[in-house]
């Protein structure tokens, strides 16, 4: 039986969160121009995001329901976004220099799993009772600003103008609603593989930043840009860091 007041909630929870992704408007403001020269500041943030987000949230999690079976997934993470990355540089770029980097496909890809198995935490969330669904929302929406935030950064340095960067980075973060409906309708049978999926995804968030995002920061060789590429690597893990431990409390 629909509980049409529960689902209400799990609806607008997901919806707001997903809603973040619009945090890179702040782009359209901005002469493309002047994008461009903190670009490579925005990318290091989201590298430093991502391999945080990995090694503090996503494989923690996967640890405590399938143990040492987690690295085995997050492996199987790296290689198919590898094999990924390879099929769509072939089947779109050939032996030409692609408009689109192929980073832009994995993030979206990487980024949606993730949102999704989001949607799934909600659920389950609101399903045990409204105040763990408002704390874990609340969770979720707070990791999700810097991510986002990062997210942006990468589809613009893919080669995606602005208002595309930020409606693909939307289309992305609704897969938290599909996430939602699904977790609520199938949540036995769906709960089962959210720990294998997060660990994939987990690796998937490893090869992009480290395959795809850092070698980026190597392109600039003035010592006050590696400074400042530092110190925003840095900050996108602290940032995180921080996120999760006040959560957790």
């Amino acid at each position: 039986m629909v509980n049409h007041m529960v689902l209400l909630q799990i609806l607008t929870s997901v919806i707001i969160v997903s809603l973040i992704s619009f945090v890179g408007v702040f782009g359209l403001v901005l002469r493309r121009e002047r994008l461009d020269r903190i670009l490579l500041l925005l990318i290091a943030f989201a590298a430093g995001s991502l391999l945080a987000a990995t090694f503090y949230d996503l494989i923690p999690e996967a640890l405590k329901e399938i143990g040492n079976d987690t690295f085995n997934n997050v492996l199987v993470g790296i290689l198919l976004f590898f094999i990924v990355e390879k099929f769509i540089h072939w089947h779109h770029c050939g032996k030409e220099e692609c408009s689109v980097r192929p980073v832009a496909y994995l993030n979206l890809l990487g980024d949606g799993v993730h949102n999704f198995m989001d949607g799934v935490i909600i659920a389950a969330a609101y399903l045990t009772n409204m105040h763990v669904g408002i704390i874990t929302t609340i969770a979720i929406a707070l990791h999700e600003i810097p991510q986002e935030f990062g997210d942006f950064a990468v589809l613009l340095h893919a080669g995606l103008g602005t208002k595309k960067a930020l409606f693909y980075n939307f289309v992305s973060a609704t897969a938290a609603i599909l996430g939602a409906v699904a977790g609520y309708a199938f949540l036995s049978s769906i709960v089962s593989y959210v720990p294998v999926a997060v660990a994939i995804t987990a690796g998937g968030f490893i090869y992009i930043a480290t395959a795809d995002l850092m070698p980026e920061l190597h392109a600039k060789k003035e010592f006050k840009d590696l400074l400042w590429q530092t110190v925003a690597l840095i900050l996108g893990v602290l940032v995180l860091y921080y996120l999760f431990g006040v959560v957790s409390e």
